[in-house]
């Protein structure tokens, strides 16, 4: 059963930085990203990385955010620096074994739970 496990948030004062990670259960992912979803917002994509390499930012976190795999411990991450309180969400990881586009977005079969970023000011 796959599983996607996230961990690393918790809350920061503007200007700080948090690393969150993604651990999974070795599936082979052609796709991985990073979403969140504040409240009252729809859930929005933040970056996503594939096994080539390529990294897709938001540009609402371009230039502050990190993605990045680690395929020997079947972890994801993001380093998340600069923190802004709009970047307060939960925070949840995704993956797909094919990157594949359905109406223009890219589909991600599995999701984590999430973890919360509190951002004050």
């Amino acid at each position: 059963q796959v599983q996607l496990v996230e961990s690393g948030g918790g809350s920061v004062q503007a200007g700080g930085s948090l690393r969150l990670s993604c651990t999974h259960s070795g599936s082979i992912f052609n796709v991985m990203g990073w979403y969140r979803q504040a409240p009252g917002y729809q859930r929005e994509s933040v970056a996503h990385i594939t096994s080539d390499g390529d990294r897709n930012y938001a540009s609402s976190v371009q230039g502050r955010f990190t993605i990045s795999r680690d395929y020997a411990e079947n972890t994801m991450y993001l380093e998340m620096r600069n923190l802004k309180p709009e970047d307060t969400a939960v925070y949840y990881c995704a993956a797909n074994p094919t990157i594949t586009l359905v109406d223009g977005k890219l589909e991600m079969t599995y999701w984590g739970q999430g973890t919360q970023v509190t951002v004050s000011s």
